[in-house]
């Protein structure tokens, strides 16, 4: 494995367990070194330790909780320093919090510095890097959520935030040789559920993914260069059919005079 060839170095954000720790082992098969970041420095350890033996390549880890401040910050610091980062997978991220009314606003606030505050500054963080060496990817994990808000407000407002900033990403970065990819899951059996406080046994086994088929999935969106990967889709066209009718719709938004209905 080590006689492979090296693709730089993965930053892989919420790696200890479930759907990061699956891309962590898979970027290591694919030749990249890793950088993990988690809570926990007790897993990441252990996983590191898999991971460097299973695929000889390097892999060390920041214990950084995301949703405070000096963490992210450190964080940053160590990887916008690091020329050999190619690829960011910000994966980690809080859910719960399902009312709005009677949510936690403090559980909230650390949801939405996760979900959307530190993926942003992570993404600026490595980006200017990426563009002056001319490759590499961004990977921004999302939901399908981010299109329906029956789930609750606060996560659902995350993920329609990740999907917007990754899709202008998108075209802010097109023509060089940086790919950016929004991914949005569905229901994925990781601990995630219980953290949140859900129990994913109470939805139709026919819609539960695992973590496994969900990355692998992802990657090979992103090996076709896909700005929107949709694991569970299987009419792509769909897809399309939605982007260009939202497109459609924004464009009928404009007007020098307000619709009839609201004269006075």
């Amino acid at each position: 494995m080590s006689g492979q060839e090296n693709k730089g170095t993965a930053v892989v954000t919420g790696a200890s367990s479930g759907i990061g720790a699956v891309y962590a082992d898979r970027l290591a098969g694919q030749g990249y070194d890793l950088v993990l970041v988690a809570r926990r420095a007790d897993r990441l350890e252990e996983l590191a330790e898999k991971l460097r033996h299973a695929y000889g390549r390097k892999v060390s880890f920041i214990a950084a909780d995301l949703s405070d401040d000096n963490d992210v910050r450190r964080v940053e610091r160590v990887i916008s320093a690091d020329d050999s980062v190619t690829l960011l997978v910000n994966n980690a991220g809080l859910g719960g919090q399902p009312v709005v009314a009677t949510a936690d606003a403090d559980a909230a606030e650390r949801m939405i510095k996760v979900n959307v505050v530190a993926l942003t500054r992570l993404t600026r963080a490595v980006l200017p890097g990426l563009l002056a060496r001319n490759r590499g990817a961004i990977v921004n994990i999302a939901s399908v959520l981010a299109y329906d808000t029956s789930f609750g407000g606060i996560y659902s407002g995350t993920k329609a935030y990740v999907v917007n900033f990754t899709e202008a990403l998108h075209r802010e970065v097109a023509g060089t040789g940086v790919k950016v990819q929004a991914v949005l899951p569905g229901a994925t059996r990781t601990e995630f559920w219980e953290l949140s406080g859900g129990d994913i046994d109470q939805l139709p086994k026919e819609i539960i993914m695992t973590a496994d088929d969900m990355v692998d999935a992802a990657l090979v969106g992103l090996a076709k260069g896909e700005a929107v990967t949709v694991p569970a889709l299987v009419d792509a066209g769909k897809l399309d059919t939605f982007l260009g009718a939202r497109q459609a719709f924004y464009g009928s938004l404009h007007a020098d005079k307000p619709a009839a209905r609201y004269a006075a």
